[in-house]
Formats: C-alpha cells, sequence, structure tokens
C-alpha cells in the first residue's frame, strides 16, 4: 500500500537536500515531482493541484527555523495537508442507539460481506457489543452462505430470509429479531449495484428510507482507485452515506481513492480493510496513514495491534519467567501466534520508521514463521521446556521430524539462545541501567 508513492515523494523530497534555504524555485521543482507521483497514484487531478499549490504556498510563507532544514520543513508541511486531505481527525463509528443500524452498501465485488463480518467481529472483541448480521442480499447464490459462514466463524448470529425476495421487508424482519433477542447493533448486508441501475438505486433508497440507518457505510475497491472515487460520488448524491470503507489495501493499489475520495464527497473514510481474516480491519486515521506514506512508520497503530493481542494476565507472568531466565519454546511458540494475529508481516514491518523503505522490494510471505512452528512443533515437551537439553544428536532428529535441515534448527537455537540473554539483560534494572550510560558511546 503506497509503496510507490512513498518511494516518489522521497525522490522529489531530494531536490531539496542539502540546499540551504527554501527558494521559488526549488520549491516549484518539488512540487512538480510531489504533483506527477499524486498523479502517479491515481489521485484526482483537481485534488492533486489544490493540494500542491497549498503545500507551495504555505512553505513560501513560512519563516524557516535554521535548524530545520528545506527538505524537513516541506515533509512536516506535507505530512499535514496529507492528514488535512484525508480528513484531519479519526471518524469513528457511531454507536448510541439501541440498537444501531449500520447499512452497507457499494458496488459488486467490493468487499461488503466480509467487510460486515470483519466490522461485526470489530463491534464483538473491541467494543463489547452484541451484533447481529442480516442477509440482505437476494441475487447473489452465494452471499447469504458466505455471511453464515463468516457469522459461525466469529460467533455473531445471521438473520436469513431464504423464502422472501423482498430486502425492505428482511431488512425489517432482522432488526424486529435483533429488538427481540437483545442485540444492540443490526448490520444489513446489501446486495451489490451499480450506479447507473436505476431499479438497484431506487431499491436501497427504500431500504434506507424503512429501517431509517444511523450508519450507512460505502464499501470501495481501493484497487479500482479514481473510478472508486467517481462511484462514491453518485452513490453519496442518493443514499447520503455517513462514512467510507476502503477494501483490499493489502493488494497493489495506487492509493489514489484514499487520497482523494475525501475531498470529492466529503465524507470520512472510517475503515480500512488490510487483508482476508477477520481481524484484518483497522479504524482509518488519517494522521498516522499519511506518516507512512510519508515514511516515518505509525508505532502508535503496531502499538495497538499487539495490546489486541497480548493478555495483560499472560505477559505478567511471561515477565517473571524472563526475571528467572525460564522463558522456553512454550513461550516462544505462543508469542509467534500472537504476532501473527496482528495481521500481516510486511504490514507491520511498515509501520515501523525506517523499516517501510527497507522492506519495499522484499517479499515477506505470511508463512515466515512455517519453519520455526514446524521445528518446535518436533521437539518433546521436555525439550521445550528444558531447552537447554537440546543437544547435537536430538537436534538432528528434530530437524528430520520438522522437514528442515540441521543448519536452519542451529540457526534457530542461537537466535533463541540470543533472543533470552537479551531479555535477560532488560529484566534487570542495573544491566539496563549500564546499557543505557554505554548508548551514546556506541
Amino acid at each position: 500500500m503506497f509503496e510507490n508513492l512513498s518511494d516518489k515523494l522521497d525522490r522529489a523530497f531530494k531536490v531539496l537536500k542539502g540546499q540551504g534555504s527554501i527558494t521559488e524555485i526549488n520549491v516549484a521543482e518539488t512540487m512538480k515531482e510531489i504533483r506527477k507521483a499524486l498523479l502517479d497514484a491515481d489521485v484526482n487531478y483537481k485534488t492533486a493541484k489544490t493540494f500542491t499549490d497549498d503545500v507551495r504556498q504555505k512553505a513560501m510563507g513560512e519563516n524557516v527555523l535554521t535548524s530545520i532544514s528545506p527538505g524537513q520543513l516541506l515533509t512536516k508541511l506535507m505530512n499535514d495537508e496529507l492528514t488535512a486531505l484525508m480528513g484531519g481527525t479519526t471518524a469513528d463509528i457511531e454507536l448510541k442507539a439501541s440498537p444501531t443500524i449500520i447499512l452497507i452498501a457499494g458496488l459488486n465485488g467490493a468487499g461488503k460481506t466480509t467487510f460486515t463480518g470483519k466490522l461485526a467481529n470489530y463491534l464483538k472483541t473491541q467494543k463489547g457489543k452484541k451484533p447481529l448480521l442480516v442477509a440482505d442480499d437476494i441475487y447473489r447464490p452465494a452471499a447469504i452462505d458466505q455471511l453464515q459462514v463468516l457469522g459461525q466463524q466469529i460467533g455473531v448470529p445471521v438473520y436469513a430470509n431464504l423464502e422472501s425476495k423482498d430486502p425492505v421487508a428482511i431488512a425489517r424482519e432482522g432488526i424486529a429479531l435483533a429488538k427481540q433477542n437483545g442485540h444492540n447493533v443490526v448490520i444489513i448486508d446489501t446486495a451489490g449495484r451499480l450506479a447507473i441501475d436505476e431499479a438497484m438505486m431506487v431499491e436501497i433508497e427504500q431500504v434506507k428510507a424503512a429501517v431509517n440507518p444511523h450508519e450507512i457505510l460505502f464499501v470501495v475497491d481501493s484497487m479500482t482507485g479514481q473510478d472508486a472515487v467517481n462511484t462514491a460520488k453518485v452513490f453519496n448524491d442518493r443514499l447520503d452515506f455517513t462514512g467510507v470503507v476502503l477494501t483490499k489495501l493489502d493488494g497493489d493499489t495506487r492509493g489514489g481513492a484514499a487520497l482523494s475520495i475525501k475531498s470529492v464527497v466529503n465524507k470520512p473514510i472510517k475503515f480500512i480493510g488490510t487483508g482476508e481474516k477477520m481481524e484484518a480491519l483497522d479504524v482509518f486515521h488519517p494522521d498516522r496513514m499519511a506518516s507512512r506514506i510519508l515514511g516515518m512508520g505509525d508505532v502508535v497503530s503496531l502499538v495497538e495491534r499487539a495490546q489486541q493481542q497480548f493478555d495483560e494476565k499472560e505477559a505478567a507472568e511471561l515477565q517473571k519467567k524472563i526475571r528467572k531466565n525460564k522463558f522456553d519454546f512454550n513461550d516462544f511458540y505462543s508469542q509467534i501466534q500472537q504476532i501473527k494475529k496482528m495481521g500481516n508481516m510486511k504490514d507491520l514491518m511498515g509501520m515501523i520508521p525506517g523499516v517501510g523503505k527497507m522492506m519495499k522490494d522484499v517479499e515477506v510471505s505470511d508463512d515466515a514463521f512455517k519453519s520455526i512452528e514446524a521445528i518446535i512443533q518436533s521437539m518433546t515437551p521436555k525439550e521445550k521446556e528444558n531447552p537447554d537439553l537440546i543437544n547435537q544428536s536430538r537436534r538432528t532428529r528434530i530437524a528430520k521430524g520438522s522437514g528442515t535441515d540441521l543448519q536452519e534448527v542451529n540457526r534457530l537455537m542461537k537466535q533463541f539462545d540470543d533472543m533470552r540473554k537479551v531479555m535477560k539483560q532488560m529484566s534487570n534494572p542495573a544491566a539496563m541501567a549500564s546499557m543505557m550510560r554505554r548508548m551514546p558511546k556506541m
């Protein structure tokens, strides 16, 4: 996501690298490169022009401090303007009513049903809600089955009426059932439709009028670029939706939809989908996304994802074991499972400042831990609890049992041993203080 744009913006900033001051000439040259980068990312032309004009005007109006280079100043201005362009502030979902009714709309194939499941999972696990899903797509044969499978996967009930061909009636019935069974959120998954299909557009307007939703979320496939923005405008004119959802941001997308859509329809992006898993849904934070586009990482989101996966009680127990140097392969395996739940590995690495650029051309498979897991699973319970027992003959047996070679097992054992030493040092306040004192000399 945004890799090409980030790379091109980085090259554009090099125009100012080493320059002693901001001048009209070097800013104009940089803005020309930035505008080209935005257009290549499929950003709306008018949006790109207005954006670069605003940045240029602010750059020329700044009194540059001697401690700030022109490149640093422009990066700061770009960060502020990108944040404003994508909405400025985070717009979370409104959940004041009970039940809160959420209507999902969008084109065919945009990922509405998958998002519906992800949203229910998010509201259940992160917001403590009791959602009900309503299967209101009466046209796509597998839509109801898909929603029921997702509902079963996340432990959320699904209302479906296989006998009815009236989406308005189905939506009403779903809401009535939710009230009856104490569900405080109802998410209605509607059929995909083209904006030029008048009958289908009238149908969703009728559903909206019948259920009076508190939120209407328009789901956009971000890989369709500028077409997604144009479609959003037509849907907004008919439905006046409350927010946008960008799906498939883990794909080969240029990012133009994310940068253009707020300025075109004046509605906030509320969520982004970053993978197929039910956990792969993030609240959209304009400031954090701007930081990532400019290659500055997103440590806050990384920490939030970690907090969602790591149990406090478990972490306290683990800390005790580390202090006593009792960290074993059972603990290590557990940590791997929690990291995997945090999302795509390359996406996680991109949240660490500076690492995103290093990983630009590196493919990181979701199976990155596969061989490590196989090695650990080939150990006996006693070996997992007492790593020091694993001598050369045991390593040979583990390699054969895991389908890896001895070199891989030896490498894992060394890395594990080094990690235990570092953990032990970090748990010792005196050792940590000594390490901090040595840092300036390193």
